[in-house]
């Protein structure tokens, strides 16, 4: 007797995901685990975009926002979007702002799939409830003050009938109040708190992009914060908070201390090196704005570095001048060798700190390390450490590299093999978020780490022209060579790193806003 079996095809999971209130940092792990994995991510307008990186490069990303008119998406609409890609087979990731469960329609979503017997996990989120004010140095109990809140929402107008706030209740309880969804009705909310009894003079405040680089704070009282939101030209999202605990911010306001809050930060790196730069600035207080104008891609041909390899044993020197070029260099080394042995008695030479500790990630010890990461340093470095008569050197860098590194070893009478590990290209345009507010408001500070940043960046917004529209824009470059580009097109950096590092970019942003306003500009960087 014979079974046939036959493919049965098993329906997906849904899971509803709080991704907090905009800090990404404020993301709970299991979040993280199931973006991780994820097969599919449909996100609100509220979400940190930040947040997508967490996702596999394959997954669908699906906007599912309310917010923009152009994009507007339906209750009904996400939900049948939701069971269908779940019928798909697939995980499906429903990404929302602050908590599922909390003024986010995350039940209505959650009883749609039971109804549609599509099984689901609803994972909390941090609620711009708690969130928000505490960004804003406000909490919301204090033994001094109170021992509750309330939270409303502002979202229909008080004098409507489909409101069904105990406004009389809400006005005399005791503790903090809490309005969600509220700028638009806010000075109604205030007249009806105070026709019910609530003082006039209770301290009140609105937080516009709550833990966000952009959080704005305004304070006044319950009489007057209307008016004052008003002469701001305040726009959502924002968060209303009213009671004596908002009197507490002059001493709390933690975030609006950090050195680098209030300045908003251009970072041109590639999308995968973005983070490492633009991390800290956020955990300094800054604005980031993320624009990519280079993308590293494989060299046009491999035949020449794949032939390098097959020959390692006839070199005696392997200079790395780039991150990208280790970690490419590598890349292709691991798949013709197994083990890190088979490079032989190779020394090792970097151009600068951050190549060099790339190279020590593969538990390799490098030999050569010139202090100004230029190529005529490391060519000094090289002779200090032996004769470069005769001995063979394989470049391993990008396909358009600077010829002097070559040209230099060559006339100390070392062979050179200069050999292309990858190739940077222009990062296509993209009508993002951050590139929209970058030409429409500018910014402080405009961050270059490599020569192809500069060039790719004046590419597409003409630098020059970018100082003359924002006269306050300043731009910072990681090193000697970068500068040399920015002068190229007739510009000079405020500040130039040292050490020319990513962590030497960032101190050099620190001091200067702490004060030093001196430029950090090597004389041998024109």
């Amino acid at each position: 007797m014979f079974l046939q079996w036959r493919a049965v095809k098993t329906t997906g999971m849904v899971y509803l995901v709080g991704a907090g209130p905009g800090d990404p940092g404020l993301l709970t792990l299991r979040g993280a685990e199931l973006l991780g994995r994820a097969d599919v991510v449909i996100h609100d307008g509220l979400v940190n975009l930040e947040l997508l990186r967490l996702a596999p490069k394959g997954a669908e990303i699906v906007f599912g926002g309310k917010r923009e008119r152009s994009r507007c998406v339906s209750q009904a609409e996400l939900n049948q979007l939701l069971i269908g890609k779940a019928r798909e087979g697939r995980q499906v990731v429903r990404l929302k702002g602050g908590d599922p469960y909390v003024f986010a329609r995350g039940g209505e979503e959650a009883e749609a799939l039971y109804e549609a017997g599509i099984p689901f996990e609803v994972v909390p989120g941090v609620s711009s409830t708690e969130a928000v004010p505490n960004y804003a140095g406000i909490p919301l109990t204090h033994r001094r003050f109170c021992s509750s809140y309330t939270v409303i929402t502002g979202h229909t107008d008080p004098a409507s009938a489909e409101c069904r706030i105990d406004w009389r209740a809400v006005s005399r309880a005791e503790g903090t109040l809490v309005v969600l969804m509220g700028l638009k009705h806010l000075r109604a909310i205030s007249d009806k708190l105070m026709e019910h009894g609530k003082p006039a003079d209770t301290p009140a405040a609105v937080i516009r992009w709550g833990t966000w680089g952009t959080q704005q704070v305004i304070e006044g009282t319950l009489a007057t914060l209307a008016d004052q939101a008003e002469q701001c030209l305040l726009e959502p999202p924002v968060v209303i908070v009213m009671g004596e605990v908002v009197r507490l911010r002059a001493r709390l306001n933690w975030l609006e201390k950090r050195r680098l809050w209030g300045q908003r930060i251009v970072v041109t790196r590639s999308r995968d090196q973005a983070p490492a730069l633009s991390k800290p600035l956020r955990e300094m207080g800054a604005d980031v704005l993320e624009i990519p104008v280079i993308r590293t891609r494989p060299p046009r041909s491999l035949t020449p570095l794949r032939e390098a390899l097959a020959g390692l044993g006839a070199y005696d020197w392997l200079v790395f001048t780039s991150v990208n070029g280790v970690t490419r260099f590598f890349e292709e080394f691991f798949k013709k060798y197994r083990d890190l042995r088979d490079l032989g008695a190779l020394q090792i030479a970097a151009v600068g700190p951050g190549t060099a500790a790339r190279i020590r990630d593969y538990r390799l010890e490098v030999d050569v390390v010139p202090e100004e990461h230029t190529g005529i340093k490391i060519v000094e470095a090289l002779e200090k450490f032996e004769s470069l008569e005769n001995l063979r050197f394989l470049l391993a860098r990008a396909e358009k590299a600077n010829p002097e590194l070559a040209r230099l070893l060559e006339e100390k009478g070392g062979i050179v093999d200069d050999i292309a590990c990858y190739r940077t290209e222009p990062e296509p345009d993209c009508a993002s978020a951050d590139v929209r507010r970058f030409r429409q408001e500018g910014a402080d500070w405009i961050l270059f780490t490599s020569g192809s940043t500069v060039e790719q960046f004046h590419a597409r917004f003409d630098l020059p022209g970018l100082m003359r529209q924002f006269p306050g824009l300043k731009l910072a470059t990681i090193g000697p060579e970068t500068t040399r580009l920015l002068n190229a097109v007739g510009l000079t950096p405020a500040l130039e790193a040292d050490p020319h590092t990513v962590d030497g970019l960032l101190a050099a942003l620190r001091d200067f806003s702490n004060g030093d306003k001196s430029p950090k500009i090597n004389e041998s960087a024109g």
